[in-house]
């Protein structure tokens, strides 16, 4: 997870971004919004801590079980959330990942040493690498904006209602969006 300082830096920004905005989202009047809000705010903190750079900050040696097991209860709810929305399939990966990234932190002999390379399980590493990879360029295409239909059918339109920064879709996908992306940087240093 911990590579050179200065993309380190940036990823620990970019997931910190992430993780605030989501907890803005947290305040949406739909209840569904706000729970899946809740568990991107905590993929994104959780994500940033993991990428701070070795330089600055080594975590303890009860820091991986530690984020091995409140991502395996992320991981846990969001297969009990799966029952009433596939997005929820999606946090279930996105836990078990930082799962993964955990236990193999904690078994490197070298875990002091992150961003080694070589230390976790290829296969598992390349499919999680390869879902991401896929998640990113289908999030990405549907921040295309598409061509309206009809003209003044948009949120700006007399009679649409405003939106809260809460509950802006196209601000939430930028934010999976984003998070994909760090997703598949933090696999690629494992």
């Amino acid at each position: 997870m911990h590579g050179p300082a200065s993309p380190g830096w940036l990823l620990v920004a970019l997931c910190v971004a992430t993780g605030a905005y989501c907890l803005l989202r947290m305040r949406s009047a739909v209840e569904e919004q706000r729970r899946a809000a809740g568990g991107e705010a905590l993929m994104g903190f959780g994500m940033a801590a993991m990428a701070v750079p070795a330089a600055v900050f080594t975590p303890p040696a009860w820091a991986w079980p530690g984020y091995a097991a409140v991502f395996g209860a992320a991981a846990l709810r969001a297969l009990w959330s799966a029952r009433t929305s596939r997005h929820h399939l999606h946090h279930l990966v996105g836990a078990g990942a930082m799962v993964y990234m955990s236990v193999v932190m904690a078994a490197s002999p070298e875990s002091h040493h992150h961003g080694h390379g070589g230390s976790g399980i290829p296969l598992l590493t390349g499919a999680l690498l390869l879902y991401f990879a896929g998640y990113v360029l289908l999030s990405g295409a549907r921040l295309v904006p598409a061509v309206a239909a009809t003209a003044g059918a948009g949120p700006g339109a007399p009679g649409a209602g405003v939106l809260r920064w809460g509950d802006r879709p196209e601000l939430a996908r930028a934010c999976r969006l984003s998070m994909g992306m760090a997703m598949v940087a933090m696999l690629l240093t494992l």
